[in-house]
């Protein structure tokens, strides 16, 4: 007897759901030994959708394609894609929402071994409310590896992060900042970040390891174009608690100011390295973003609205 998969969560929107070909409502979607389940072996993107479109959708499915050669996995059927894209889409209107398609290796073994076969692609999509343009974050005591196999993929193995989270969001703010191995500072769970020193806005470079975000590489061409001076390269955790602004960058966030900086209590000894002082105390900084921040922000909606696909 086949049974119907769980309801959404209360308080969770409602979301649509294509896989391989059919938009899945009542019936069962997914193989149980597919190796995006038993292992996290598979990539996935997430856009922004307004009014019904697709932002920066060529760059994301770029991304994935980096993402599934570093996995070793088979290239992106991008016509594939487009037909669960469009099939979420036209479900019915999406003011404002995220859509994210997923590709797996497919089914395998129970193991990390890969069976010879077909990948699995699934898309989906919610409407919600636009997120703010200010937040909260957190430092935790965890290290972000520069040097993983996975470094820089956006894979469907995202456990680690789903860890930050929960202890950022357990101090108040809703994101996570994860140095690297260095003790350096790396990125958000699902964000990159971005520090103003002296006027000057610096970034952690790629080869830090944070993942190389859409609207981080759009934020940095933007910025350079209109005359803003953008360096990345290696920045110190120290940083976050002397920059005279922060700022985080995400496919639904856009660019968000940093209000405050929250820290785990374990914080100062990250991954055994130990930081300096002014780490240990939590610091604001106003509850309106700074001039270069809101230069930037300004800067990003107005370009935005110029091209649908930049």
């Amino acid at each position: 007897m086949s049974s119907s998969p769980p309801p959404t969560p209360p308080g969770m929107p409602q979301p649509r759901v294509w896989v391989d070909g059919h938009l899945v409502e009542d019936r069962p979607s997914f193989d149980a030994l597919d190796h995006g389940i038993t292992v996290g072996d598979g990539v996935f993107e997430t856009a922004k959708v307004v009014d019904g479109q697709i932002f920066a959708l060529t760059r994301h499915l770029d991304r994935m394609e980096r993402s599934l050669a570093g996995l070793g996995l088979e290239p992106l059927d991008r016509g594939r894609v487009q037909l669960g894209l469009e099939a979420v889409l036209d479900v019915g209107p999406i003011a404002f929402g995220r859509i994210r398609w997923t590709v797996t290796a497919g089914p395998g073994p129970l193991g990390s071994d890969r069976a010879v076969g077909a990948a699995t692609y699934l898309v989906t999509a919610v409407e919600q409310d636009p997120p703010g343009h200010i937040t909260t974050v957190a430092v935790v005591p965890w290290v972000r590896n520069e040097r993983s196999a996975l470094a820089g993929l956006k894979t469907t193995s995202y456990a680690e992060n789903v860890v930050a989270l929960a202890e950022a969001k357990r101090l108040g703010a809703t994101e996570a900042l994860l140095a690297n191995t260095q003790g350096r500072l790396c990125e958000g769970t699902g964000s990159n970040v971005f520090v103003v020193i002296d006027g000057v806005v610096h970034t952690p470079s790629l080869a830090e390891g944070p993942l190389a975000g859409v609207t981080r590489e759009l934020t940095i061409e933007w910025l350079r174009e209109e005359g803003v001076e953008v360096v990345e390269g290696e920045i110190p955790m120290t940083a976050l608690a002397t920059a005279e602004e922060i700022f985080v960058t995400s496919s639904i966030r856009d660019v968000a100011a940093v209000e405050r900086v929250e820290v785990a209590q374990a914080t100062r000894t990250l991954g055994g390295l130990e930081l300096s002082a002014p780490l240990d105390a939590p610091r604001d900084l106003g509850d309106a973003p700074g001039a270069v921040t809101a230069q930037a922000q300004e800067i990003f909606t107005r370009r935005a609205a110029e091209t649908l696909d930049p």
